[in-house]
């Protein structure tokens, strides 16, 4: 298949906002299938992941309901990337920003929070590893939010600005590809950039195939929850499934484990040379596994929600993966025969 060059050229900008969209398409091999296998790579945006796009969108919605004034507090429960997103616009407009992490968050990530001005709350710091917090830090921030006048509490997972922020990538995606587009694979975590994205298209391509994964130990798709590692995605048990979950908008949705989601980001980082997050690596497993079994076929987009370089310290480290029994010598051939080898 063939792309369309993307001509687009913002020019100067006069804020970081503004440098938001109009990320890449990576083409990947898939040379024993009938598919073409497109990476929509969102790590092109500004603070390096999609959830800017849908964070930017929160902001525009509050100030224009008047919900957020000159001067206020935005305060959201975040995994990180949202975090980020939200510390960047905060710090370009003046609000101030607080965000409920619990200790699954990346430590970069709050790093770059912090070095944003944000304030950090922690709601587990003495949690075991790997734990999920999502229902305590959605109450932190509602009772932070509440205590606070001037606050404002995006509350992301039942923001209707969150998926309509992701307008915008379906628009791209139809300006290089056209209605060419059979299939549209993401991981499904608010909800927001899948359900948002495929309602988008669906406007052009009404038959569309949208394909949501979710961790194993996620309970968004039904089934027995769990712990598991992959961040920023899914939904742990005990938390509330938000309202930007449009199951409309999901024509299947699968589970992918943290073996494979974890072993496919590294197998893709050492052939391709590309640092994708573990959602990433769910997500595009779950699709390799589709198109290897026939039943995705055609132009099939996967969105890639991050990169890998706020993950360094965990699934791309080798002593991090052995620890919790994680590292997989059958994925990576599985996926050398998916791929081919370079001469194919």
């Amino acid at each position: 298949m063939e792309l369309k060059q993307h001509s687009h050229n913002r020019g100067i900008v006069t804020r970081y906002s503004q440098t938001v969209g109009h990320t890449p398409l990576l083409q990947l091999p898939v040379p024993h299938h009938k598919a073409t296998l497109l990476l929509k790579l969102e790590q092109f945006n500004p603070m390096g992941n999609m959830k800017f796009r849908m964070a930017l969108n929160m902001i525009n919605a509050a100030e224009a309901s008047g919900q957020l004034k000159p001067g206020g507090r935005i305060v959201e429960s975040t995994s990180g990337n949202t975090g980020l997103g939200l510390a960047a616009i905060a710090a370009e407009r003046g609000y101030r920003f607080t965000a409920i992490v619990d200790s699954h968050a990346a430590k970069d990530k709050l790093r770059a929070m912090r070095a944003l001005g944000a304030d950090i709350v922690f709601v587990d710091e003495n949690s075991s590893d790997g734990e999920l917090s999502t229902a305590l830090r959605d109450e932190t921030a509602a009772r932070i939010a509440a205590e606070d006048p001037g606050s404002f509490w995006t509350e992301q997972h039942n923001n209707p600005a969150n998926p309509d922020g992701y307008t915008s990538l379906a628009e791209e995606l139809l300006e290089i590809l056209g209605p060419e587009i059979e299939a549209l694979v993401g991981a499904a975590g608010t909800g927001g950039s899948l359900c948002g994205t495929a309602k988008a298209l669906r406007k052009t391509i009404p038959e569309l195939y949208s394909l949501g994964v979710e961790p194993e130990g996620s309970i968004i798709f039904g089934g027995a929850g769990g712990t598991y590692y992959q961040s920023g995605t899914g939904t742990p048990p005990g938390a509330e499934i938000g309202v930007c979950v449009d199951y409309d908008q999901i024509s299947l949705g699968v589970k992918v484990d943290d073996i494979a989601a974890f072993n496919t980001a590294r197998y893709i980082a050492r052939r391709f040379g590309l640092l994708i997050g573990g959602s990433a690596g769910g997500a595009l497993y779950a699709a390799i596994r589709a198109i290897r079994e026939g039943f995705l076929t055609g132009t099939v987009v996967v969105i890639i929600p991050d990169a890998g370089d706020k993950y360094l310290d965990s699934y791309y480290d080798d002593d991090w993966m052995a620890e919790r029994k994680l590292l997989s010598t059958e994925l990576p051939a599985e996926l050398e025969l998916f791929f081919g080898t370079r001469n194919d």
